[in-house]
């Protein structure tokens, strides 16, 4: 029995093209910081580093200390006391990034229907962004954040996606078996790999990631419309 419905964010409840996103982020919190002292390609590339820290944290410290840990060697200041300024770009200017985002009324509709089955809904988007982040982008999807039950972000995650002790710190926080757990997405590496710990997983083909090409046959796949047959046929029958 499904306990609980794992959802990727980007490119899977918010449809994207990751790079023209990453452009008009990274272009936005650039030209907001460059009034505080930050030169940019500085910035970026400190932002850079510290992501790349973040995927390979091994547990010890939260994401959201590695990065600011990594991201102030690379600048060579103390940017942690800046931290307000970056958090008043995500309140004031992120919402301007919006545009370069997609938006389906399918993923808020599979969203209400779940909802009315009293499935348990976790975000598990990668913990790369703060809270606010996470929820602003799930807000352009059109979809609250009170309709989950946990929202993985930078500030309570240890790990990173490809990582499974990020599926697995999920499930232990809520003592949740990986049979219990359906998680889906639409990268092969990030989301499918939580099948390796015995979750069922379907890939959501409408912005598909797959840098390795890898055989896609060996997952339940395909568009929001064979989400919902599989929804009903797998896992609510």
């Amino acid at each position: 029995m499904i306990k609980a419905i794992l959802f990727d964010m980007d490119g899977t409840l918010l449809p994207m093209d990751i790079d023209v996103f990453t452009q008009a982020y990274f272009k936005g919190i650039a030209e907001y910081m460059s009034s505080y002292g930050y030169e940019p390609k500085e910035l970026i590339h400190g932002i850079w580093k510290g992501t790349a820290a973040m995927v390979k944290n091994d547990g010890k410290e939260s994401n959201e200390d590695v990065f600011w840990k990594v991201f102030s060697a690379v600048l060579e200041k103390d940017a942690t006391k800046d931290i307000p300024l970056f958090t008043r770009f995500y309140v004031e200017k992120f919402d301007e990034i919006q545009s370069s985002c997609g938006y389906t009324s399918k993923a808020l509709q599979l969203i209400e229907v779940l909802k009315e089955k009293k499935v348990n809904l976790i975000l598990a988007t990668n913990p790369i962004f703060p809270m606010i982040a996470q929820t602003k982008r799930l807000n352009w999807a059109g979809i609250e954040a009170s309709d989950f039950l946990w929202i993985t972000s930078y500030e309570n995650s240890h790990y990173c996606k490809p990582n499974l002790k990020y599926y697995e710190e999920i499930l232990s926080r809520f003592s949740y078996s990986p049979s219990e757990c359906l998680m889906i997405g639409n990268d092969v590496g990030e989301d499918m790999i939580a099948k390796e710990l015995g979750m069922h997983v379907f890939l959501l083909t409408e912005c598909l990631i797959n840098k390795n090409n890898l055989d896609i046959s060996a997952f339940p796949h395909g568009d929001y419309e064979d989400l919902f047959n599989y929804l009903e046929q797998e896992i609510f029958i």
